[in-house]
């Protein structure tokens, strides 16, 4: 990936993820946490709660230790907090959806 597209994947990560580290940390310990997100056969947490889990991991690298799989996570990132904030429904605050994009580090009430 060249440098230049790093740095676009760097900037398009860092606006879907308006969450801290502490934040998804703690958010990811919650019931309502675990509660939402697909899970692959026999997985017993989901696919979004896995990902919350490797955005805590990211967001305490510094930019040199970020390999091509971290950048491919980060696209994965903010594609699916773009798909899924266009599918926003009436109420925000006690939603599934909101859950769910809470596992991927963006709280949509912060907006």
């Amino acid at each position: 990936m060249a440098a230049i597209d790093r740095a676009k994947v760097r900037r398009e990560f860092g606006q879907a993820v308006n969450m801290t580290a502490g934040e998804i940390e703690e958010w990811l310990a919650t019931g309502q946490s675990r509660s939402v997100g697909f899970k692959r056969d026999g997985a017993s947490e989901s696919v979004g709660h896995a990902s919350g889990r490797r955005i805590v991991d990211l967001l305490g690298k510094k930019v040199a230790e970020l390999s091509d799989d971290d950048y491919a996570h980060m696209r994965k990132v903010v594609g699916y907090v773009h798909r899924h904030l266009a599918q926003r429904p009436e109420n925000i605050y006690t939603s599934r959806w909101r859950y769910s994009l809470m596992n991927w580090g963006h709280d949509p009430a912060k907006e």
